[in-house]
């Protein structure tokens, strides 16, 4: 018995220090933009085939790669739309009654400018409040300053 305990406790040892050498740190981050828009133009937050046009626009200017899109219309008005990105994913979800909406936009790796989607989806939706956060993710998560967004002029 003591010496199948042995063998049993040597087998699990080098397998353990076998794996560990084996293994390679992977070194991950990734950057998480949300937002809620605010008193937003009501017709832009409606129109569906505009604001998947505002979403192309937004996701191309950040960098990132479309792989695939879906829009779904909630009767009466209320549009999600999802974005599946070579980095990760981008959605918005509007609130066409309350004048609101809230987007995100995840990304790997440092080539994606949230700043630029931002900036995009401020043209279209007019919002006149944004409350926005970026988080810089990887093994933990921390908050990140947001760069300074030029205000869109009124129409």
């Amino acid at each position: 018995m003591n010496k199948l305990l042995f063998y049993f406790f040597a087998l699990c040892s080098f397998s353990l220090h076998a794996a560990g050498q084996d293994d390679e740190v992977h070194e991950f981050a990734g950057k998480h933009f949300l937002a809620s828009y605010l008193d937003c133009n009501q017709e832009a937050l409606k129109n569906v085939s505009q604001l998947v046009s505002a979403m192309d626009r937004a996701v191309e200017a950040s960098g990132a790669t479309i792989l695939g899109s879906k829009a779904y219309h909630f009767e009466p008005d209320a549009i999600t739309i999802v974005y599946l990105l070579s980095e990760s994913h981008a959605s918005i979800h509007t609130y066409p009654e309350y004048g609101a909406c809230f987007v995100d936009l995840f990304t790997c790796g440092d080539n994606c400018s949230s700043a630029a989607f931002d900036q995009a989806l401020r043209e279209y939706l007019q919002p006149k409040e944004v409350d926005a956060k970026l988080f810089l993710r990887s093994h933990q998560i921390h908050e990140a300053p947001l760069p300074k967004i030029q205000p869109t002029p009124a129409s």
